[in-house]
């Protein structure tokens, strides 16, 4: 979890308290990922700070990437233009653009099926809402692997069987945005967790060196 909420009685571990530990000083939260995703959080030090990275984000004037293993084989490229609606019932535009980065076929049956085949996505959100990459792939009915509740619940299973696998396969990779007092350019990046390479590894997506 980013921040304590009404939905962390189940943990003790806060990213917002872990890292103003660290640098033993406030900070503010300047965007949030889904629990179960990992990769890059952003926090600014101060107020003045928070006000100008959420006008870049509010601007769209910052690049997200993001990683996904999703059920069946994706189109080369594609963008995903489906609006959704949020939690007080507004419908809002939301476009993701994604490309393909790999496919695979495992020798592992299931359903009718004597196979399953999955690919490796690189996601870019052009907007940000509430679980918009989640509900974006299910739409075009490649959910992501682990997701709850928008995923594929027989995957998932799946996985936690055969594989000891209990998370969500998305991870933010990257985000490039424009520093809001020194103008330079900054790239933030995240290296994949251990439960998300390990499934890579498993996967023939990525090898071993």
């Amino acid at each position: 979890m980013v921040h304590r909420s009404k939905i962390s009685r189940n943990t003790d571990q806060f990213a917002l308290q872990q890292l103003r530990n660290q640098i033993d000083q406030r900070v503010y939260p300047a965007h949030r990922l889904d629990r179960k995703t990992s990769g890059v959080l952003l926090f600014a030090l101060h107020e003045e700070a928070l006000k100008k990275v959420r006008k870049i984000f509010d601007e769209q004037q910052i690049h997200k990437t993001y990683w996904a293993i999703v059920r069946g084989h994706t189109v080369e490229s594609e963008t995903i233009n489906y609006a959704l609606t949020n939690d007080n019932g507004k419908v809002q535009p939301a476009v993701t653009h994604y490309r393909t980065v790999d496919r695979v076929e495992l020798e592992v049956p299931h359903g009718k099926f004597s196979t399953s085949r999955y690919a490796w996505v690189e996601a870019y959100p052009e907007t940000g809402r509430m679980h918009q990459l989640r509900k974006h792939f299910a739409h075009i009915y490649h959910p992501i692997i682990g997701d709850r509740p928008h995923g594929c619940n027989k995957q998932n299973k799946l996985f936690l069987e055969k594989w000891k696998m209990n998370t969500m396969l998305l991870h933010a990779r990257s985000m490039e945005f424009v520093h809001p007092f020194t103008f330079k350019k900054l790239v933030l990046q995240a290296h994949l967790h251990p439960e998300f390479e390990r499934m890579m590894l498993l996967m023939g997506f990525i090898h071993q060196d």
